[in-house]
């Protein structure tokens, strides 16, 4: 909403803290109006209006968490880390969830969660060495190795380094 970013507002207190004085045109000690000017605001209202704006839904490259890395199981949270590994020498900023909860339990949280990526990780994919994915709007995208699906996301824009060059 453009009535919440940019601000002009009129200071009388620090003035008055930092005993700020003029002499005016009539020689006489004046206390001056602080004029302060935010084109965004505070970082406060500014996050509010990015969230607003993607209604949580970050792009890849601001998401705070970009892939949720899901076990099947208990026995597969050390393969999980091993692809937790994988990606985060890639740059990416992921979790994974290791609760000793159901599969669709952790996707429907996940989903809530607005995160970007969510990989699968059991026994077919520990086998192959690979990662079934899914994408937060288009679903489950099948199984890739770590190498294709880093290549996806860099493709995408993993950090905003690339999306800037992308644009010019």
């Amino acid at each position: 909403r453009t009535w919440q970013c940019g601000t002009i507002q009129l200071d009388f207190q620090l003035p008055q803290r930092f005993d700020a004085e003029y002499i005016g045109a009539d020689g006489e000690k004046h206390r001056p109006i602080m004029i302060h000017r935010v084109v965004l605001g505070s970082i406060e209202r500014f996050m509010g209006i990015l969230i607003e704006h993607f209604a949580g839904k970050f792009p890849l490259w601001l998401s705070p968490v970009q892939v949720k890395i899901l076990p099947i199981s208990d026995k597969f949270v050390g393969y999980a880390k091993a692809v937790e590994n994988s990606l985060n020498t890639e740059g990416l900023r992921c979790e994974i969830d290791s609760r000793p909860e159901k599969i669709g339990y952790k996707i429907r949280n996940a989903r809530m969660e607005r995160i970007p990526y969510i990989i699968i990780v059991g026994e077919k994919e520990m086998e192959i060495n690979s990662v079934s994915v899914r994408k937060r709007d288009e679903g489950d995208l099948g199984s890739m190795t770590i190498s294709q699906l880093v290549k996806m996301l860099r493709e995408e824009g993993i950090d905003n380094t690339a999306v800037l060059s992308k644009k010019g």
